[in-house]
């Protein structure tokens, strides 16, 4: 079966190098190329099952071409083009509903190969995009564990935790707790050691990272120097 690929990009000499490359293929054939105005109507008229789609162009760019072919009972994948610094576009191309995200200097071989991955309703992403995908990612769920870490903890346990954070002392803590110092001293052994036998430091950027920090300056103020 011949996968069919269209190519939207605003660069004429780039739509003709990569529909040579993609008509190379004997299970690729080029349906249509266009720059973004006219990038949706020719989805419609042509149905192809992929697309490989430039994010810049000066009419209609590529983000827009991407929202507008959502709303297609039969929409392309979408891969997304780019010669630029790929961190700037990734979050909401892919957010967006591209299914991938490829540089233009591809390799030949590789551009075709992500064509027939697209095509089967895989996904792909270019060496340039890996780096901020999963690191995103690692942003978003870090805070979720370290807060499902700090679940069972005690109410008390937890503002003790953020004043850790902090970096406050036991003194500091009994302070602007109103508890006393020996009072403090359980809490922390306590909630260390529910923490799986944390020290001090690890306890601090838990409580960072689950935003306890942040909750306990709005609940009990700046400290006092």
């Amino acid at each position: 079966m011949v996968i069919r690929v269209a190519i939207v990009d605003d660069e004429p000499l780039v739509r003709t190098g990569l529909e040579v490359i993609l008509d190379s293929a004997s299970d690729v054939s080029v349906a249509f190329c266009c720059g973004g105005a006219d990038a949706v109507e020719a989805v419609r008229r042509h149905e192809p099952q992929v697309l490989l789609l430039d994010i810049r162009m000066p009419d209609v760019d590529g983000l827009a071409v991407l929202r507008r072919l959502a709303g297609l009972p039969s929409a392309p994948a979408v891969a997304m083009l780019t010669t630029f610094d790929a961190t700037e576009y990734i979050d909401e191309a892919l957010r967006t509903g591209a299914a991938g995200f490829l540089m233009k200097n591809t390799a030949p071989e590789q551009l075709v190969q992500a064509v027939r991955v697209l095509a089967a309703g895989g996904r792909v992403l270019a060496p340039e995009a890996a780096g901020p995908v999963i690191g995103g990612y690692l942003q978003a769920t870090r805070p979720r564990a370290a807060t499902r870490r700090v679940e069972h903890l005690t109410t008390r346990e937890r503002e003790v935790l953020a004043l850790i954070g902090e970096g406050c002392t036991n003194r500091d803590i009994a302070r602007r707790l109103h508890l006393s110092p020996s009072t403090v001293k359980d809490h922390v052994s306590s909630l260390l050691s529910k923490l799986g036998g944390l020290n001090r430091v690890q306890a601090a950027v838990l409580a960072d990272r689950a935003h306890l920090v942040a909750d306990s300056a709005e609940t009990f103020g700046a400290p006092r120097l």
